[in-house]
């Protein structure tokens, strides 16, 4: 047992924060991406003797996203509707100036924002493409672990969401008929 756990510390949990990050922009919840990496890393635990050759980083993040999506489900089931302010500054972190001078902090923070709205206002699977990708820094072959798509998928479910994307930066997206996976970004 000691054996298990030595190998899954050593070669899962360096990606500890990478799954939480996917499973953060997936719900969109501090406290169901929480539930859902903590679900994952119960199962990635149980599952690591199966876990041969492959990536880890890719094997934990397919993981952290059937839990995620579950957990998604879950909520929409129970018709659960989160306070408002629920994901800004609820742990301080938001508040706490990491470099030399208060305005560089502010203009972090809303960036930050800024990068949240915009993504929120993409469909979830194009949101999922972009941070495995531009967040978490994952090749097409990573990625499609992850997703359980073909490559060649990945690379124009990508390039479709990076043009939403930018669509929606240059103000010129509007939820219509053109781009039916937009919402209104407020």
């Amino acid at each position: 047992m000691d054996d298990k756990r030595g190998r899954f510390e050593a070669q899962v949990l360096p990606h500890l924060d990478a799954a939480y990050r996917l499973a953060r922009w997936l719900t969109r919840s501090p406290g169901d991406a929480d539930d859902a990496v903590q679900e994952a890393m119960l199962r990635a635990f149980r599952a690591f003797d199966a876990l041969r050759g492959a990536d880890a980083k890719a094997w934990l993040l397919a993981i952290v996203r059937n839990c995620s999506s579950t957990a998604l489900r879950e909520k929409q089931r129970r018709g659960f509707v989160p306070l408002p302010a629920e994901d800004e500054g609820a742990d301080g972190a938001a508040m706490i100036a990491t470099s030399p001078d208060p305005e560089s902090a502010a203009l972090r923070r809303d960036d930050a924002r800024t990068l949240d709205r915009l993504m929120a206002s993409l469909s979830e699977e194009h949101r999922e493409i972009l941070v495995l990708r531009e967040i978490e820094d994952m090749d097409y072959r990573e990625i499609a672990t992850v997703t359980n798509l073909p490559i060649g998928t990945v690379m124009s479910r990508l390039a479709r969401a990076r043009a939403a994307l930018a669509d929606i930066m240059n103000g010129e997206a509007k939820p219509d008929a053109a781009h039916p996976h937009l919402r209104r970004v407020k």
